[in-house]
């Protein structure tokens, strides 16, 4: 079973009840997603390996550490998705960035994949899909199911904020790739908005609400 992790740093819970908050206007908005992309970046790569080399100081040389092993990709699921990616390349400025493209099927109220990017080398990366909701899971659940296709299984799942059924539905479609979110949420509505959440995303980030 996938591990599910909080990131309950307090500076992230803080910009998170602003985020959640109807009065913030869109670029308070889209500022402190920025803000808690950083953040939550810092914690999900907390388990990055690491190697010893040498290097010389001014004075000595020293043994220190540097990132090894396998390299980072960011995968947004437009369009909400993107509002979190320029926040986590502070911090890591050297992933590369996919992205895939979903939207839902009147009928069948299924995700259907309407565009797909990634990097050439996607496949030797630890590739970490980002949404801000996960609700239902469909989106998510058809992005890694759609980057597992063309053979990239080192995947991990961030999102601002979940259902516990999204949580659920991964979990279930995926049990390899571990959630990383800011805050668990009550439960999904008949219309599939989380509550409270924070409304939509994407309307709230570009202003299209």
């Amino acid at each position: 079973m996938s591990k599910l992790f909080i990131c309950d740093h307090p500076l992230i819970q803080h910009k998170l009840t602003f985020i959640r908050d109807k009065n913030t206007n869109t670029k308070d908005f889209r500022e402190l997603v920025d803000e808690v992309a950083t953040l939550m970046a810092y914690e999900i790569t907390r388990d990055i390996p690491l190697e010893t080399i040498t290097v010389h100081t001014p004075v000595a040389e020293a043994e220190a550490r540097v990132v090894s092993g396998r390299m980072l990709g960011l995968v947004p699921i437009l369009r909400a998705g993107l509002g979190m990616v320029d926040g986590i390349l502070k911090l890591i400025p050297s992933a590369k960035v996919g992205h895939i493209g979903l939207f839902r099927d009147p009928q069948t109220l299924q995700p259907v994949e309407y565009y797909i990017n990634l990097p050439t080398d996607a496949v030797s990366r630890t590739l970490i899909v980002i949404d801000p909701m996960l609700a239902t899971g469909g989106s998510a659940n058809a992005a890694i199911e759609a980057l597992k296709k063309r053979g990239c299984f080192h995947l991990k799942l961030m999102c601002l904020i979940a259902a516990p059924e999204g949580i659920k539905a991964v979990q279930d479609a995926h049990p390899d790739v571990d959630i990383h979110v800011a805050a668990v949420d009550q439960h999904l509505d008949d219309h599939g908005y989380i509550i409270p959440g924070l409304g939509d995303a994407g309307d709230r980030m570009f202003g299209t609400k």
